[in-house]
């Protein structure tokens, strides 16, 4: 069901059992699929496509120009999962050629109120943004995780797999999977301990975990803590993503206990 207020272009791909409502406006580049529905007074521009079965709360913006000026109206995408909730006065931005071009949203996740997924993102499944969230250009999500409300996540900083992060941090490292942090500018508190639980990982390999985390964080000098780290270590998945998150980009400054 299409309101007869909304404007759609005829370029667009609506899919069938799609529900848009009053007042939206959705651009020619743009394809909804199956069982969406989009409330009043949406925007959805750009070379944009969206899932199935995703609910759009009024006042949204999505697919507009990047809050970069460094870009110059090049063609660029976003493309949203399926299965998210996404409150009202959330924008999401495409991606821009400088940064791969591309903005990816996966599936089933919450997007809290004023919430901001900038250019070049990529947030994966089961993603939660509080309300007033932003997160800068470049920033990685990895599934599961959680970011509290009024905090902000820098541009090109990742966020691990299943890690949480409190209310009104200022993400400025790299926060490795599993890890919480919290403060005023983001220092590892620990591990997701309920979140590993919830997600019926066994005790025993929660602790092996919680003892590779005290070896990989037990001063600053994290390249020969990852070094010595002993092998048996290693034969524990959720240790080899915490390492292999932290080697994977040297360049990225780490969220530590000894963060400041």
């Amino acid at each position: 069901m299409i309101n007869k207020t909304a404007i759609i272009d005829p370029k667009a791909k609506i899919s069938k059992n799609v529900k848009i409502g009053p007042y939206t406006v959705v651009g020619p580049n743009v394809e909804i699929d199956e069982e969406t529905e989009i409330q009043s007074h949406v925007n959805i521009t750009g070379n944009t496509k969206i899932g199935k079965n995703n609910k759009i709360y009024p006042f949204v913006s999505i697919g507009n120009d990047p809050q970069d000026l460094k870009f110059q109206g090049e063609e660029t995408k976003l493309e949203i999962g399926d299965n998210n909730k996404i409150r009202e006065y959330v924008t999401i931005n495409p991606g821009t050629k400088g940064g791969g071009g591309i903005t990816k949203v996966g599936s089933n996740c919450l997007f809290m109120v004023s919430a901001h997924i900038a250019h070049d993102c990529i947030v994966g499944n089961n993603v939660i943004l509080a309300n007033n969230v932003p997160l800068g250009g470049h920033a990685y999500i990895g599934d599961n995780a959680i970011i509290g409300g009024n905090s902000a996540v820098q541009q090109f900083t990742r966020v691990g797999k299943s890690a949480m992060i409190g209310g009104m941090c200022g993400v400025v490292r790299d926060v490795i999977p599993y890890g919480i942090a919290h403060g005023n500018r983001s220092v590892l508190q620990g591990l997701n301990l309920i979140g590993l639980r919830r997600k019926n990982i066994p005790n025993k390999e929660i602790m092996i975990l919680s003892e590779a985390y005290k070896e990989i964080f037990k001063n600053e000098n994290l390249t020969e803590n990852l070094s010595n780290l002993s092998k048996d270590f290693l034969k524990n998945s959720l240790v080899v993503e915490v390492v292999e998150f932290i080697e994977k980009d040297k360049k990225r400054p780490i969220c530590t206990p000894f963060s400041k």
